[in-house]
C-alpha cells in the first residue's frame, strides 16, 4: 500500500508543479501584454487567479505533509508524547468536525455556481470551487488518519524531531 501512495504523492505534486507553471506563464504574459504591448489582457489574471486557488488548495490537501504544518512548536514540542497525542486528537476532531458540518453547504455552494462562468475564459464557476471539495475530503481523510494515530498510541514526533540538520 505505501507504494500506492507514493506513486500518487508524486502525481499530486505533477499536478501543483504544473498548476505553477500555468501561473507562471500567465503572470509573465499579464507583465509583457500590460508594460511592454500596453495592451492588458483580462484572460491573463483570471487564470493566473485560478490557477492560485488551484495551487493553494491542492498543495495543502494533497502535497504538504503533516509535518510542513506550522504548530505552536514552543508548546508543541516542550510537551510529552502523551500530551501530544491529546493535542492531536483534540485538533484533528476539532477540523473534521468542522469540514464536515460545513461540506453539505459547500458542495450545494458549488453545485448552484455551475451557473456562472468566469468573465473572461467563461470557465464555469463550479469547475473552479471544485478544489475545495476535494480539499476538504483531504482533510477529513486526513484528520481522520491522524486522529486514529493519536488513539492507538502512534503520535506525530516533536518539530524539532522533523528538522533537518543546518550545520
Amino acid at each position: 500500500m505505501p507504494k500506492i501512495w507514493r506513486w500518487l504523492n508524486r502525481r499530486a505534486e505533477n499536478v501543483s508543479a504544473l498548476l505553477m507553471a500555468v501561473l507562471f506563464v500567465a503572470f509573465l504574459i499579464q507583465v509583457v501584454a500590460r508594460y511592454v504591448f500596453n495592451s492588458p489582457v483580462s484572460w491573463a489574471h483570471e487564470l493566473s487567479v485560478i490557477a492560485g486557488i488551484w495551487i493553494i488548495l491542492w498543495g495543502t490537501g494533497f502535497v504538504t505533509r503533516e509535518s510542513d504544518n506550522i504548530r505552536f512548536d514552543m508548546i508543541y514540542g516542550s510537551v510529552s508524547p502523551n500530551t501530544r497525542r491529546i493535542f492531536d486528537m483534540v485538533a484533528s476532531l476539532a477540523l473534521i468536525i468542522i469540514f464536515v458540518v460545513g461540506f453539505p453547504s459547500a458542495w450545494s455552494y458549488v453545485q448552484f455556481m455551475k451557473v456562472e462562468s468566469t468573465a473572461a475564459l467563461h470557465i464555469r464557476y463550479d469547475l473552479v470551487f471544485s478544489v475545495y471539495i476535494l480539499f476538504a475530503v483531504a482533510m477529513i481523510v486526513r484528520h481522520l488518519l491522524i486522529l486514529r494515530d493519536a488513539l492507538t498510541g502512534h503520535d506525530q514526533p516533536a518539530p524539532s524531531e522533523t528538522r533537518l540538520e543546518t550545520d
